[in-house]
């Protein structure tokens, strides 16, 4: 691993060549693509089955909801979990814990008709439950881990790379599901899904994160929960940041409805639906890769109520497609624009957090994220089943952008957010 000099100010941030020679940052995103394509591939794949099996928008909405619980129970224990248990080990655990979600998968595709594990949809919401329950402590852990993998100064432009290896994972994940699906039907790719979380566990034994000076957390469980909600909600930056991607997405999701939109609007199979659901990730990573050349600046809180606005916007324009092509390019645009929101929402959230406290708020954080996109998920299955899925596309997209000056109005404080402040950063 690479030393930096401690004569550049903190605040300045480093170069690209200087973060790629961080050994455990590169190989945490050698673990994190594999597991991030791992878990698309499941979730194109059970997709499809849902609706190939119930032709039911509700039954797509209950694939979020089925996670979502289990979440909403965990996340705040497991965020005190990640600030006193190796994150290392936590995720290890985690990714091993994915592979046993994908092999149960497994056996609900091949279960004979009539069996308990293999009723329509039971058996996929019982292994969903179980995904909800890991993915509630891998992501604080995932989260606080980042900081200690490269040096202050190099923190921003990580979570700019870091996001470009995330939206890399989900333009592969989406199509290598839809395409295995296809040609080898869904065991095979629950398999590969299941290996893939193997591999992920064995790389993370190479990482070696920087050491940490974490204050020792007094209290018992309940009242380090406490503390890490006080935290968020005294600061405005922190809180406004991460409601404004909770109802944006909330409202304007429309990845549950993919599945509607690829057989019976668009008429596109399986291929098709691979296709669209990596095609925000094309406009993410896009975006990522810009911002990790030319990382956020002076006017990074503007550009967030802009880009959310746009959001919206797309989200409307995917709502009133009926041409693949379109449809393709209305959710890349969705994707860009929500890469912005991403990435400051992560540079001040992990930024400003103290070490100790990382993991909590990173749990109120991923809370929220949670809540916008599984909860969003059973939002536009329950709608959908109401007005049809068009309607309810264009209307989360409306919504999103009312949310967007609604938000730019009662957080002046982030609309003037300033990524280059150290004031702001804390480094």
């Amino acid at each position: 691993m690479s030393e930096v000099s401690d004569a550049a100010p903190a605040h300045e941030p480093g170069t690209l060549r200087e973060l790629l020679k961080q050994q455990a940052f590169v190989r945490y995103l050698g673990a994190r693509i594999c597991s991030v394509v791992s878990v698309q591939m499941l979730s194109v794949v059970v997709a499809w089955q849902t609706w190939e099996r119930t032709s039911d928008p509700h039954a797509l909405g209950w694939i979020g909801g089925a996670q979502f619980l289990p979440m909403l129970v965990l996340t705040f224990v497991s965020g005190d979990v990640a600030d006193r248990v190796d994150r290392r080990r936590i995720l290890q655990c985690c990714h091993l814990g994915i592979a046993l979600v994908a092999c149960a998968l497994i056996a609900w595709t091949l279960a004979p008709e009539g069996a308990v594990f293999g009723t329509t949809m039971g058996g996929a919401y019982l292994a969903l439950f179980g995904f909800g329950c890991i993915r509630a402590f891998s992501g604080p852990a995932g989260q606080a881990m980042v900081p200690t993998l490269v040096p202050a100064r190099l923190f921003p432009r990580a979570v700019a790379i870091a996001s470009t290896n995330f939206q890399a994972a989900i333009i592969l994940g989406p199509a290598a599901g839809g395409l295995l699906f296809g040609a080898f039907g869904a065991p095979a790719a629950y398999a590969i899904a299941a290996a893939l979380q193997l591999v992920a566990a064995l790389i993370l034994f190479t990482v070696k994160p920087l050491p940490e000076a974490r204050v020792p957390s007094i209290g018992n469980m309940f009242e380090r929960v406490r503390s890490g909600l006080r935290y968020v909600k005294g600061h405005p930056l922190i809180l406004g940041v991460i409601s404004l991607d909770l109802f944006a997405v909330l409202l304007g999701g429309a990845v549950a409805l993919m599945p509607i939109y690829a057989r019976d609007i668009l008429h596109a199979g399986e291929m098709g639906l691979g296709m669209l659901r990596s095609a925000p990730a094309i406009g993410a990573t896009a975006v990522a890769l810009f911002l990790s050349v030319r990382p956020l600046g002076s006017r990074a809180g503007l550009l967030l109520f802009v880009c959310v606005g746009i959001f919206g916007l797309g989200t409307i324009a995917f709502g009133l497609s009926t041409h693949i092509g379109l449809s393709i390019v209305a959710l890349a645009v969705i994707g860009a624009a929500d890469m912005v929101s991403v990435v400051v929402r992560h540079v001040v959230v992990q930024g400003t957090a103290p070490p100790e406290m990382r993991g909590r708020i990173a749990a109120v954080n991923l809370l929220f994220i949670s809540a916008s996109n599984e909860l969003g998920e059973l939002e536009s299955g329950l709608v959908a089943g109401f007005m049809g899925p068009v309607q309810a596309v264009v209307l989360g997209g409306v919504l999103a952008i009312v949310v967007t000056a609604l938000w730019a109005w009662l957080f002046p404080a982030l609309r003037k957010f300033d990524a280059n402040d150290p004031a702001v950063t804390g480094k």
